[in-house]
């Protein structure tokens, strides 16, 4: 082998599936939870006529005087919208890169405690929001917490996870996102 590295072959691997194990990797592939719920946050109160009212007062305006119309897309004209709905997203893409060199050097745990961290605090900002801006600083701080998230729990779960099951643990990931999303709806 180049390098001295040593191949271990899947019968080889000791691990086992222990409730332990299995009881690891449900919890940790519930991260996907938090990125599953934000997005239906945003989307859902993006819709709400009492927080359009109170952050967006313009897109509240036009959607009360347009007609009625079949066309539901790109209605609103809002650059505040647009930038609450996809600042987490690009913060969360750009955290991502920076989550792997964290997540190699520091592990997994720590890396999805962070991510943690960061989206505990980006919720307490959004839920103390006055205007447009704090809406926007929390979303910044969310990002990174999905991005940490988005980039350490399946590794995590891979590298818990025996290798039977690996994929089946891993999927938990997954269903923890879409969880997310339907528990806001």
């Amino acid at each position: 082998m180049a390098g001295g590295a040593v191949v271990a072959t899947a019968s080889g691997y000791p691990g086992k599936m222990t409730p332990y194990v299995c009881f690891t990797c449900i919890v940790a592939a519930m991260g996907g939870l938090i990125f599953g719920y934000d997005i239906g946050i945003s989307g859902g109160v993006t819709s709400m006529d009492h927080f359009l009212r109170k952050f967006f007062h313009s897109v509240y305006k036009q959607e009360h005087e347009r007609a009625q119309s079949n066309n539901q897309y790109c209605t609103f004209d809002s650059v505040p919208l647009t930038l609450f709905t996809s600042s987490l997203y690009i913060a969360a893409l750009l955290s991502s890169f920076v989550a792997s060199s964290f997540t190699r050097r520091y592990g997994r745990k720590v890396s999805m405690l962070t991510g943690g961290a960061l989206f505990l605090v980006g919720a307490v900002i959004n839920a103390a929001a006055m205007n447009i801006a704090m809406l926007i600083v929390g979303r910044l701080f969310l990002g990174p917490g999905v991005g940490f998230s988005i980039q350490s729990v399946p590794l995590y779960v891979s590298e818990m996870a025996p290798y039977k099951y690996r994929g089946a643990l891993n999927v938990l990931f997954q269903l923890s996102i879409t969880i997310g999303i339907l528990v806001y709806k």
